[in-house]
């Protein structure tokens, strides 16, 4: 009788863990991450061994100090960056065993990425950014600028449409940003400070947005110091100098 292999071993592990989670209802499956910075002679440690669950559909907040990890632990889960060390699954999917263009991909189906710098591109007017990822996934042009008409709509941006984001607000360029995470639809979110240096009028408005995608039953997870979005929250994370110190669940 032919033994399996290591790898062959290694593989029905990743398959049986994939299983596990999904079974469980967990979305997000972080085992010891570490992600580190080199700084001429220093070394910042980012992320130091931390370990993490989301479930599907849950709401999520992580909170600390400017400095303490946030965005980069964010990054990891989203795929935009890769840990030195450590596993991550998402959706069932071990991402950290991808190639940067099958990452890539993944990433563009199936999460939403909402930056604090709003990451428009500068050449693109406003439905051109949000027609981007559908572009991206294939999505035949008369969907995509129908789609981004709706999207803009929703945003209270109908005529802002041909606008480029020097010609926008703080709160425009934020509102076009969040259209174009959704584009996809995908059932992730991730937004690293979404209301930061935003009027309390926007800031509220971004609020109920996310209030319309919690009762959607999307999984968000929002690095954030705003006390309206932590409101929303099904979990809280606090976040310091790389590591979890504190998890709490909060009534909703």
């Amino acid at each position: 009788m032919k033994e399996n292999s290591v790898e062959e071993y290694q593989e029905l592990d990743k398959i049986n863990l994939a299983k596990e989670l999904t079974e469980q209802g967990i979305l997000i499956f972080c085992k010891n991450l570490v992600k580190n910075y080199e700084i001429g002679d220093f070394i910042v440690k980012a992320v130091d061994n931390v370990s993490l669950d989301v479930n599907d559909g849950e709401f999520v907040v992580i909170e600390g100090p400017s400095g303490a990890g946030k965005t980069t632990l964010l990054n990891l889960i989203g795929g935009l960056d890769s840990p030195n060390s450590g596993t991550i699954y998402n959706q069932g999917v071990k991402i950290t065993d991808m190639d940067q263009e099958s990452l890539a991909l993944f990433r563009l189906i199936n999460s939403g990425f909402i930056f604090q710098n709003y990451n428009l591109i500068s050449t693109l007017t406003a439905e051109e950014n949000i027609m981007f990822p559908m572009n991206l996934s294939g999505m035949k042009f008369e969907e995509q600028r129908s789609h981004a008409v709706k999207l803009l709509k929703k945003m209270r941006l109908g005529d802002r449409r041909e606008h480029l984001p020097f010609q926008l607000s703080a709160g425009e360029q934020q509102r076009v940003a969040i259209a174009r995470a959704l584009a996809n639809n995908p059932p992730i979110i991730l937004a690293d400070e979404p209301t930061a240096n935003l009027d309390k009028k926007t800031s509220l408005f971004i609020r109920d947005l996310f209030k319309e995608l919690k009762s959607s039953e999307k999984t968000i997870i929002i690095a954030t110091h705003d006390d309206d979005l932590i409101a929303l929250a099904d979990r809280i994370i606090s976040f310091d100098e790389g590591k979890i110190v504190e998890e709490k669940q909060q009534p909703n």
